[in-house]
Formats: structure tokens, sequence, C-alpha cells
């Protein structure tokens, strides 16, 4: 599958083998290059990013979403091919990003190095019905995660950019970096289903 179908391994580095139900292709690939060089599909130059500009972008992005979401529900939910997720998955799949990239940022300013459990996403979409859930009910949610997630990036001072903390395939993350690589995803989601480039 393309980097503009699925970008979702993105998120969190997960390899998982198959199609799991639904006939998504679960995305494996590990998508810490971004950190290195633009995105060729959505535009982002995730390098050149400010870390201080982070919560704003995360702000801005859950705008984006509510917008999406606001459309003909029956639009929302429907999947544009097979195998690809709807612009509601998509959704669903930011919210909790949102929420997952929010504890592991508290877990990075209180421990020393912590370790990262995996998150298995394409199976979370299955198991949390994403395709069946309300855009509105979504679009209020993703708000909120965004909002929590962005407080937390504007509380970040000084030192506390440079802590660490590490994947499960040894990914290793500073709290700048992972800024970095949190905004990448769900720009590029909002690529995905929007087709508009940053």
């Amino acid at each position: 599958m393309s980097t503009s179908e699925r970008a979702a391994g993105g998120a969190d580095g997960i390899v998982s083998g198959g199609v799991v139900p639904g006939g998504i292709v679960p995305d494996g690939k590990d998508w810490t290059w971004v950190l290195e060089r633009p995105c060729p599909d959505c535009g982002l130059d995730t390098p050149a990013v400010v870390r201080e500009d982070v919560a704003g972008m995360v702000r801005a992005n859950a705008a984006a979403w509510r917008a999406v979401l606001s459309g003909d529900a029956g639009e929302v939910a429907r999947r544009p091919a097979p195998g690809v997720w709807s612009a509601l998955e998509y959704a669903c799949h930011v919210r909790d990003v949102f929420r997952l990239f929010r504890v592991r940022l508290g877990l990075m300013l209180a421990e020393d190095g912590p370790s990262f459990a995996n998150w298995d996403q394409d199976g979370t979409a299955v198991a949390e019905r994403y395709g069946e859930q309300r855009p509105e009910v979504v679009a209020g949610e993703l708000a909120e995660a965004a909002e929590v997630l962005a407080v937390a990036f504007e509380g970040v001072t000084g030192g506390q950019w440079l802590r660490t903390g590490d994947r499960s395939d040894g990914a290793r993350f500073t709290v700048e970096s992972f800024a970095r690589y949190l905004i990448h995803d769900p720009v590029h989601h909002l690529f995905d289903v929007t087709g508009v480039r940053v």
C-alpha cells in the first residue's frame, strides 16, 4: 500500500503481518526517516518544525479534522477504495495517536529513558470499530485529546526537551524529536483524506 494510502505505521512503528479484519494491510514501515528529510507526500518539512510550534500545529490539525468530520456522515464513513481507511477511521486513529503520545510524553518527562509498550493500532481500529463511530463524537474527542497534548507540549521547558524515551524497536527519541515525529502523523493523515499538502 502506498504512503498516501496508509501512513499509520508512522505513529508507532508497529510490525504486524497479514491483513486485519476490515481489509486493511498493516503498515510496518519505520517512519523515523521523517526526522531527517521532508515528506514527499504530505509536504511537511519535519526537520524544520520549530519544537515550540508543535502545540499550535496540533490544535490547527484538530480544527481541520473537525471540518472534515462535519460533512455527510455516510461519506465520512465510506472508504474511498478497498484497503484504504475512511476519513472517519483516520480521524479515530489521529484521536488515539494524540492520546497515546500524551501518555508517552508524560513518561519521558517523569522517568529516565522509559520504554514504550507496543500499540497495535490496526487491532485497535478493529476492536474499537472505528468505521462505526459517530463523526460528531469523534470530532469532539479528537479536539479534546489534541488540547490535552498541546497543553502538555506547552509545559515543556529548557532541558526537558532533551529527555529521552525508547520505542520497542530500539528507536530513541528526545522530547524534541518526539514532538516533530508526532506532528507528521496527523498532518500526513489529513493529506491522506483531503489530498491537500502543507
